[in-house]
């Protein structure tokens, strides 16, 4: 029975039974429960950082001691001093025992057993992904059951065989590839409207410097939270962003550690004492906007802040909403641990059947005016996820900007990728059962000819906002409206840079982090974790405005929005902004952005009614098409 295991490092605390003979190199999960018939993650620690060489996971009988006489053979892998995984897929067959052990080899000695197994019958029902995902996520659980399956050779050649055309370079586009080769399916290719990779992933170099020059800021994403320390020092990991970190990793291993294309995890700063605060108008004797130090130590520069119109009323909905919510330490850390089934568990809790504001108004019964208060107009559903994410008190970039992972992805795409190529529509073939791309090259936009190619699968990474504007094959009533009107928030950046890092020694001096202003139109100003102190030019991220605001913004003229955003910092900083502006900038308005209409995706209320549905309607099914997008969102 032919077999092989691929994994992810993950940690976790782990015993092993007592070996008869042999040494100890590997030890089990304390507690494995499976069912027949179906798969199933093993973690794995090793006692030794010396172990090498191949590795062989048999099940059978506790006091087996020769791989021979095991039930059945799961698969096997090398570890060597940069490959040594922490997580396999178990596919369990049908006549499994329970009670017996998992058991690892190398060559013909033990070196690993597992506590027995308790193998129970198959589960009837359909598993949800947040019962079978665990904080690695659902796609390299399903990477490596496509690895670990048995097939027959002829089965596993035709497969291999298979044309996948990658609508798409950004980060789902070339985690597909990256994926896809790591099966040993190659026959793919990617196809690109822009004239780079990387998608979302935008790093701008001002003043055409180089990343080395550290002068850069993140139009995009820019941070990913760690972990989050309490007062009492406890402190709890963040999962949901340890596949970046993974990545990361695994490009360095494959780009054999080269400096060039290096990914590299710096800290973030996400706040510090002398950023600028919303201070309600109120300044300073010389005019600028106080920080939040300045603030907390003396109230009066707060300024009038709003009050209820009824603080009886306003005082019952805040309970009410706080009770419901429940956005307490424990759902934190769900969140924080496992974000799949924390999902489930909010959802079940009927936390996506309201907004903070329908809640209060229809469910409560609050006032017009108290229910605006407390919550606005938003259709955000009561889900914990950002109170759990900006929770976090230990953030990570990348140094030289989140450009590095697009870039260290280049040597293993370059020759498997076309730029220019915009995407029209798909048709499916029904007699060959293919699906056609259809694009018009960047040259001849005016053709009324598009070009086609025929592929076995295509896999679309493109944003439903741009995917919305094509020919399509016709699909389910639910997933044609999630194409068309699922949404997207708007958002809009711009980066000043100037002569020198000024900020940093301004008194009092400002050392990384989001700050905000009560100015309209500006959002957070962050300013660069990289480098601190550090001579030479230096360039903030002088606004970050996302909702409707972005909107108003985005539709001012560049000229404008600059010079409005660099009014703002003269007002921050005072004069020396306007002394130390080079007039160089960069502008992000993303909902203008060709190639992506869009920043991130912003699930109202509405939405949730059909996701899990929605997911099971995006697996591969005999439509040959996979829709990355949701799984993004």
């Amino acid at each position: 029975m032919k077999g092989s295991l691929i994994a992810l490092g993950l940690a976790s605390s782990v015993v092993a039974s007592p070996l008869g003979s042999g040494s100890e190199h590997i030890v089990f999960q304390s507690t494995i429960s499976v069912n027949l018939d179906s798969v199933h993650n093993v973690h794995i620690d090793y006692t030794t950082t010396e172990f090498a060489g191949d590795l062989q996971m048999h099940y059978g009988d506790c006091g087996v001691t020769e791989a021979s006489n095991a039930h059945h053979f799961i698969g096997r892998t090398d570890i060597s001093k940069y490959a040594r995984p922490k997580r396999f897929v178990w596919i369990v067959p049908k006549d499994a025992k329970s009670g017996g052990c998992l058991h690892a080899f190398s060559g013909n000695e033990i070196v690993g057993r597992s506590a027995p197994v308790t193998i129970s019958a198959r589960m009837k029902k359909r598993e949800a992904i947040a019962d079978v995902a665990d904080t690695s996520g659902p796609w390299f659980d399903g990477v490596a059951y496509m690895k670990s399956k048995t097939n027959t050779d002829a089965f596993v050649t035709e497969a291999k065989n298979k044309t996948i055309a990658i609508v798409g370079g950004g980060m789902s586009g070339l985690m597909t590839s990256l994926l896809l080769q790591s099966v040993g399916i190659k026959n793919w290719e990617i196809m690109e409207s822009s004239q780079r990779v990387g998608g979302r992933i935008r790093t701008k170099y001002l003043n055409g410097t180089k990343p080395s020059d550290y002068q850069y800021q993140e139009m995009g994403p820019m941070r990913f939270p760690v972990s989050i320390t309490y007062s009492n020092n406890d402190t709890l990991q963040i999962k949901d962003h340890q596949m970046v970190f993974q990545l990361g990793d695994v490009l360095n291993m494959l780009n054999g550690n080269n400096s060039e294309l290096a990914v590299k995890f710096i800290p973030w700063i996400q706040s510090s004492a002398n950023l600028p605060a919303n201070s309600n108008g109120v300044r300073l004797p010389d005019g600028r906007i106080p920080s939040a130090a300045q603030i907390r130590a003396n109230s009066t520069l707060r300024g009038p802040s709003q009050t209820p119109s009824n603080a009886t009323e306003a005082a019952i909905a805040s309970d009410a909403l706080e009770e419901f919510e429940h956005a307490d330490k424990a759902t934190i850390a769900a969140i924080a641990t496992n974000v799949y089934k924390a999902h489930k568990a909010a959802e079940e809790d009927g936390r996506f059947d309201f907004s903070a504001a329908a809640y209060l108004r229809y469910e409560i019964g609050i006032s017009l005016n108290v229910t605006d208060f407390l919550a606005g107009a938003g259709s955000d559903p009561l889900w914990d996820y950002d109170t759990g994410y900006f929770s976090a008190t230990t953030w990570r970039t990348i140094d030289k900007g989140l450009e590095s992972l697009p870039r260290a992805f280049m040597p293993h795409v370059q020759n498997k990728t076309t730029f220019g190529r915009y995407v029209s529509g798909l048709t499916y073939k029904p007699d060959s059962k293919k699906i056609a791309v259809n694009w018009r090259d960047a040259s001849d936009k005016l053709t009324m000819q598009a070009k086609s190619k025929d592929f076995d699968y295509a896999v679309v990474s493109v944003p439903f906002s741009k995917v919305r504007a094509w020919r399509l094959p016709r699909y389910s009533s639910l997933l044609s409206r999630a194409i068309s009107t699922m949404n997207y928030q708007p958002s809009c950046k711009i980066a000043l840079h100037y002569k020198t890092r000024f900020w940093e020694h301004m008194s009092p001096p400002i050392i990384g982090g989001c700050g905000s202003t009560d100015i309209p139109g500006v959002g957070s100003v962050c300013y660069p974790a990289y480098k601190i102190n550090s001579t030479g030019p230096g360039v903030i991220l002088a606004s970050y405005i996302s909702g409707t605001m972005a909107v108003s913004v985005g539709s001012l003229s560049t000229a404008d929005h600059v010079a409005m955003i660099q009014r703002a910092m003269v007002e921050v900083h005072g004069p020396i902004a306007a002394e130390q502006w080079t007039g160089n900038f960069d502008r992000q308005c993303w909902e203008s952005d060709e190639h992506q209409a869009v920043f991130w995706f912003f699930s109202g209320v509405s939405l949730f009614g059909y996701v899990e549905d929605l997911e099971e309607n995006l697996n591969f099914r005999p439509g040959r098409l996979v829709l990355m997008e949701s799984v993004r969102a």
